[in-house]
Parts: C-alpha cells; sequence; structure tokens
C-alpha cells in the first residue's frame, strides 16, 4: 500500500491509468475549443455559431442519455483494463475522422465527431470510477480519486488553453496543428493505457441488455438500493449542477463584472480549476487516509459560503473595462475576488472526493460499474438543468451573473442541508470529524486489516468517552458500536452515537431486557454483513490498564463466529474524557491541546476458535507494542 496519494504516482497499477483518463480529458477539450478556434478564424460569428454554441454541448451530452447502461454492462463484464484499452483505440479512430474535419473544415464532420466522442466518453466512464476500487486499498481510496480529480481538473483547463491557442498561433497551418495533435494524443493515450494491468472484471457472467431504456431504468434502481450511495449520487450530480452553472457564467463574468475578455475568462476558470484540483488533494490529508465523508459538510458549506462572498465582493459592473490580467490584478477588489474563486474550487473538492469514494467503499463490486453507469446518466441530467436554469434566469428573469451566484449559493446551502437530512450520517460523520481533529493529532495504523466486506467484529481497549468517534474517524466502513447505555446517552453525543445506530448495552443486573435486545441486534448485524465494533472490558479503565474481558464476546461469537479485529487505542489515558483523575464525568482541562494518539489494528483472528482471553491477550500486545 502507498504512504500516501503521491507515491500512487510511482506505481504501475495507479500511474498508466491516471495518465491514460487525464490525457483523455485533455485532448476532448484540446478538440473542442479548437473547433471554436476554427470557427473564429473563418469568421463566423451572430447565429451560426450561437448555434454551435448550442449544438455541440447537446451532441457531446447525448450519448450518456442514451448509451451509459450498456456502457455500465461492458465495464461490469470485461476486464476493466482491456476495455480502458478498446476505448483508446476508439479514441484514435474518432481523432482520425476529426483531423479529416480540419482539413476540410467540415463542421458536418466535426460535429458528428464530437457526437462519438460523447460516445467513446460514455464507455469510458463507469469503467474510470469502477477501476479505483480494484487497484487501490480502502485507505487509498480517498488519495487516488483526489489525484483524479485533480488530473481531470487541470487538464480540462489546459486543454481549453490549448485547443483555443492552436488557430491563434497557427493561422492558415492550425487545421493541420489541430487535426495532428488530436491524433497524436490518442495515440499517446492508447500505447499508455497498454501499461496498465489487468484489474478483473466486476461479473464476467453479467448478460447483456441491448435496450437502453429499461436498463437505464434498472441501473437508476440499482443506485438507489442503498440510501447513503443512492445519496451520494446525488450529491455527484449536484456537484455537476453546481459546476456547470459557475462555468457556463465564467465568459460573461469576466467580461460584464471583471472588465476583461477572454484572457480574463481563462483566468477566473484557472482559480477554479487549480482550487478544486488542490482542495481534492487535501482530502486525502485531512480525511486521515479514511473515507471521509464529514469532508462534504464542510465541503457545502464552504462552496455556499465563497459564493455569497463572491456576489458581495462585486455585484455590479466592473468599475473599469478591456483589462488586462495584470490590469485586473491591479485593480481594487480583486484579490477578494481571486480568494473567492480559489475558495470555491477548494470547497468543492472536499465535496465530491469523499462522495465518489463513498460510492466505491458501499457498492458491491459485482454492480459498481453500472452505478457508476446510472451515475453518468443522473449527471447528464444536472448538466443540462444547470445549462437551462442558467439560460433561463438571465433571458427570461434578467438576472445579472452575481444575481445567479447569490441563488447558486443559496441554493447550494439548501439542497446540502435536504440531503443531510435524508442522510445523517453525513452531517453526523462531519461532527465527529470536526470533534476529533480539533481535540487530537491522530495516527492509524494497521487498519487496512478490517476487512473490505463482510461482517466482522472490532475489539478494543475501553478509556474513554471518546473511544467510540475515535475508531470511527480510524475505520474506512461504518461501525456499528456497542456501548453502555449510559455514555450512549450523552447529551450531544447521544445524536452522534444514535445517528451512527450505536447499539446500547447495559448489565445483566441493571436492565436484562435491554442486554437480550443488544445482542440481538449485534447478531442482526453481523447476519446483515455490518462490522461491530466492542469494548470487552465492559465499562471504561479506572487505572488506565487493559481489564479482564468479558465472556459476552464469546457469548456473539458462539452464536455467529465472524472474523475478529484486535484494535488499541493508546494515548487517551491523559484526556479529558477518561477517569484518570476521579469519577466519572469529572470533567477537567486537557493537560495538551491536540493530543497525539493512535489506533493500532492486527490481523483478524478466527471468531469460531478465539476466546476472550486471547482477544485480551492480543489487545494488550497491540497497546504494548505499536509504533
Amino acid at each position: 500500500m502507498a504512504n500516501n496519494q503521491y507515491a500512487l504516482l510511482g506505481q504501475r497499477r495507479f500511474l498508466p491509468f491516471f495518465l491514460t483518463q487525464s490525457l483523455g480529458a485533455f485532448n476532448d477539450n484540446v478538440y473542442r475549443q479548437a473547433i471554436i478556434g476554427m470557427l473564429f478564424w473563418l469568421g463566423v460569428s451572430g447565429p451560426d455559431m450561437a448555434l454551435y454554441a448550442n449544438l455541440a454541448p447537446a451532441l457531446f451530452i447525448l450519448p450518456y442519455f442514451l448509451f451509459s447502461a450498456i456502457a455500465g454492462q461492458f465495464a461490469e463484464k470485461l476486464e476493466k483494463a482491456t476495455l480502458i484499452r478498446l476505448t483508446t483505440a476508439m479514441e484514435i479512430a474518432i481523432m482520425s475522422l476529426a483531423a479529416i474535419g480540419f482539413a476540410t473544415t467540415s463542421m458536418g464532420v466535426l460535429l458528428v465527431a464530437l457526437f462519438l466522442t460523447g460516445v467513446q466518453s460514455t464507455l469510458f466512464g463507469p469503467v474510470k470510477y469502477s477501476m479505483l476500487p480494484a487497484v487501490l486499498q480502502p485507505r487509498e481510496l480517498t488519495g487516488g480519486n483526489g489525484l483524479v480529480e485533480m488530473g481531470t481538473s487541470i487538464s480540462i483547463l489546459l486543454g481549453m488553453i490549448a485547443g483555443g491557442s492552436i488557430f491563434a498561433v497557427a493561422g492558415e497551418h492550425g487545421r493541420w496543428v489541430a487535426g495532428g495533435a488530436l491524433v497524436a494524443l490518442a495515440v499517446t493515450g492508447h500505447l499508455v493505457s497498454r501499461a496498465i494491468p489487468p484489474a478483473g472484471a466486476g461479473m464476467p457472467g453479467l448478460k447483456i441488455n441491448w435496450n437502453p431504456l429499461p436498463e437505464s431504468l434498472a441501473v437508476l434502481r440499482l443506485a438507489k438500493k442503498q440510501r447513503a450511495v443512492r445519496n451520494a449520487v446525488l450529491g455527484v450530480s449536484w456537484f455537476w449542477f453546481f459546476g456547470t452553472v459557475v462555468t457556463s457564467q465564467l465568459p460573461a463574468y469576466a467580461e460584464a463584472n471583471l472588465g476583461g475578455s477572454a484572457t480574463l475568462y481563462i483566468l477566473a476558470l484557472a482559480l477554479f480549476s487549480i482550487g478544486t484540483g488542490t482542495g481534492s488533494l487535501l482530502c486525502e490529508k485531512l480525511s486521515a487516509r479514511t473515507v471521509e465523508i464529514g469532508l462534504v459538510p464542510l465541503g457545502a458549506f464552504g462552496m455556499s459560503a465563497f459564493m455569497l462572498d463572491l456576489y458581495f465582493a462585486r455585484p455590479g459592473a466592473a468599475p473599469a473595462g478591456g483589462l488586462d490580467v495584470a490590469g485586473f490584478l491591479a485593480a481594487e477588489g480583486s484579490s477578494r475576488i481571486i480568494i473567492d474563486l480559489l475558495g470555491i474550487g477548494v470547497f468543492t473538492g472536499f465535496f465530491v472526493v469523499p462522495l465518489f469514494a463513498l460510492i466505491q467503499s458501499r457498492t458491491p463490486r459485482t454492480e459498481m460499474a453500472r452505478v457508476f453507469a446510472a451515475l453518468n446518466i443522473q449527471n447528464s441530467g444536472f448538466i443540462v438543468a444547470g445549462a437551462l436554469a442558467g439560460l433561463a434566469t438571465q433571458r427570461w428573469l434578467g438576472w445579472s451573473v452575481p444575481q445567479l451566484f447569490l441563488a447558486l449559493a443559496i441554493a447550494n446551502a439548501l439542497v446540502a442541508a435536504w440531503i443531510f437530512t435524508l442522510v445523517p450520517e453525513f452531517l453526523m460523520r462531519f461532527l465527529s470529524w470536526v470533534l476529533v481533529r480539533t481535540l487530537y493529532r491522530l495516527r492509524a495504523s494497521g487498519i487496512d486489516h478490517v476487512p473490505e466486506e463482510g461482517p466482522a467484529l472490532v475489539v478494543c481497549n475501553h478509556v474513554s468517552y471518546m473511544d467510540a468517534l475515535i475508531l470511527a474517524a480510524s475505520i474506512p466502513r461504518p461501525v456499528r458500536f456497542v456501548m453502555y447505555h449510559r455514555i450512549f446517552n450523552i447529551p450531544v453525543l447521544r445524536w452522534i452515537f444514535r445517528t451512527a445506530r450505536a447499539i446500547p448495552i447495559a448489565g445483566a443486573k441493571e436492565d436484562p431486557a435491554l442486554m437480550r435486545r443488544a445482542f440481538e441486534e449485534i447478531d442482526a448485524a453481523l447476519a446483515d454483513g455490518q462490522v461491530v465494533g466492542i469494548f470487552p472490558e465492559g465499562a471504561l479503565t479506572k487505572d488506565g490498564d487493559i481489564a479482564a474481558f468479558k465472556s459476552g464476546v464469546e457469548k456473539i461469537l458462539e452464536r455467529r463466529p465472524v472474523p475478529v479485529v484486535p484494535m488499541a487505542l493508546r494515548g487517551m489515558w491523559a484526556s479529558m474524557w477518561s477517569r484518570r483523575d476521579g469519577r466519572l464525568g469529572r470533567m477537567r482541562l486537557p493537560r495538551r491541546l491536540r493530543a497525539r494518539i493512535e489506533v493500532v489494528a492486527a490481523p483478524p483472528v478466527d471468531g469460531a476458535t478465539t476466546s476472550a482471553a486471547e482477544l485480551e491477550t492480543r489487545v494488550r500486545t497491540l497497546r504494548a507494542n505499536a509504533p
């Protein structure tokens, strides 16, 4: 496993795939911008230019509606690396046709090739995101997705700049340069794709349904099976709506509100793209290499906050016109606008990367490509809706671009609040993430021993009120913690524990009925393939040492012998949440702000043969030998 996301760039299991998808995004945008450059070079303007501006996006997005369901089936049935090579070979043929269109300045040929580019992108989409869980470990998913999103954002930006410059620089020779560049990039992408190692097929025996309508409905239903996945898909689609509205308005915003023309549009787009790439890369560090969906609310609130400030930074027309980049940078208020555009991008990265990682971590491997096909269908609908929303509010309501940005900031906050209401886990993880990261510097090791799929029992020493939250922040899968009912009912934390579906328990003498219900719920959770976390000591430590493990863990395993993952907490005995200085609940100031704590895990043991005493020994050893 890579030590961090950047180490993935030196490994064959990731680098060729990363370069292939980045080259594809770059080439697509070189192509689209080169068409615009050719039209300007030919002197096309007015209605003809408007026709292309409306027709081209429709031709590119149409295949997502028509063929995504079929593409998802292919990505499920075929070996992933082979399918990627087939799509890059298609790109060579399509870009060769585009080269003919440029050479003959035939818009008909170029538009046919543009439609085929959409078909090729539709086929590539499901395998692009279902590939990552096949080659990355669970703790690498957030970092890998961050690199992919960063690569995509920067490739789109650079492709637009390069494609838009071809005819401006090469003039008459631009049509040959454009065609040659497109074919060369496609060939390069295919050659790079040949270095991608085999990644297997999700469901080799899948029978292809060639009828797109019923299959589209089927994959959309598939994406709704799990509530968290369903709403993560909705969140990603909202990201595309948000991004479409923002980027489609930047040309008009640059002219009317920044006081410049094409160069300031590129600057604004660059700031947004660089911000998105930066936020995507920061996700791994902020999440401590887990699938931390607590970043999603943070991203949503940040997107609205910076978008709101962008409105107040320049609600009216620019004070001066005809500015180049240097003139804009020297103008009053430019720094605030730059920070806002970067901030919107950064928090957009925080919003979308964990959603992709969540979909990948919670979706069965045999369904993942089809779920991403459903995501592409829904994304394309939201992209169209975003474009229409921008057009309608300006033409029919007469809104300015800043007013549209203000409405988008408010709408984003409302949509985010709605999604978090549907899935309280998002907000719960955000609150627990803020709490744990504010109070502690958390180091986790061996967490990959928690199985990626299927039932497992996690056992750990019990030091403080915060133990369940710290373990939840370290383990990428959702964990159903069993906890003493008085801790479960602590004000404020109670909402977090209840939302996380923790299981309250009491002693046999204290409340035998609650104890029986707890064991029934534990068994039902394990039968459903979930991870359950228990503290076998039965209570918080009174002296910092590990108490004898009680027989409750053996009762659980007698009924359902699942794998058991021993874990140990270090550094929490000095916490204000422990019993170190007296009775339970006595509060005191922490000795250090953001104290360093550790969570360490060992390989799972067979639940059919282990005992409470053996598990206690393993946890003691972990705590003593943790690095």
